[in-house]
């Protein structure tokens, strides 16, 4: 851990200055497609950046304010990526409980570390103070989400969805609409087609070729 922590410490000039994810961290990202993988390894990411908080606030550097700062901020952004990835899962009805129920331990915890860095009287806190409660305040919201009933979350999102929809379609034109109208058909044809068709061979059996 203590490796891994150093080498996020001198990635992160470059990484503040790019992403809030260094580049092997953005990979890992591109390679885990499962909402709920995904979700905990943002927490992984998430994880790091308090320990490293945590590391730099116990021992009074110069400089090290600039660190703090450019570290919660990149925590700040993990956090909002990890709602990010819940609302678009939510929205194609992935079932999320594994990854939801990581997220609101691990939250929990971080909040904690973060009251707790935020209670301590720090002579540089007035040049992250900004950045401290933007991360406070950031995953408190996301973990108060973390808490919702799934269920009643999904069906929220459906329907902002339709509204949205509905919005969208009242601007459009008669002629554009039944243009849309008809793109959307014809992918629900497309969809219903690739869906496996039921056969009552079983598991393993192969059809016989016909003479």
């Amino acid at each position: 851990m203590r490796y891994l922590i150093l080498a996020l410490l001198m990635s992160l000039p470059l990484a503040a200055q790019k992403d809030f994810l260094t580049a092997d961290e953005a990979d890992q990202v591109r390679e885990v497609q499962e909402p709920n993988e995904r979700l905990k390894l943002y927490l992984k990411f998430a994880r790091l950046r308090i320990d490293l908080v945590k590391q730099l606030v116990a021992k009074e550097k110069p400089g090290r304010s600039v660190l703090i700062h450019d570290t919660l901020e990149e925590f700040t952004q993990i956090i909002e990526a990890i709602d990010t990835v819940s609302e678009n899962a939510l929205k194609k009805r992935v079932d999320l409980a594994t990854g939801m129920v990581a997220v609101a331990n691990g939250e929990s915890e971080m909040a904690g570390h973060l009251r707790k860095i935020a209670e301590s009287p720090l002579k540089d806190v007035a040049r992250y103070q900004f950045a401290l409660d933007q991360a406070i305040e950031t995953v408190q919201d996301s973990l108060d989400i973390a808490a919702e009933d799934l269920k009643k979350r999904g069906s929220k999102l459906a329907d902002k969805l339709q509204k949205e929809k509905e919005q969208r379609e009242a601007l459009m034109s008669p002629e554009d609409l039944a243009s849309q109208k008809q793109r959307e058909a014809k992918k629900a044809e497309e969809v219903k087609k690739e869906r496996k068709a039921p056969t009552l061979r079983r598991k393993g059996e192969v059809e016989e070729p016909k003479p």
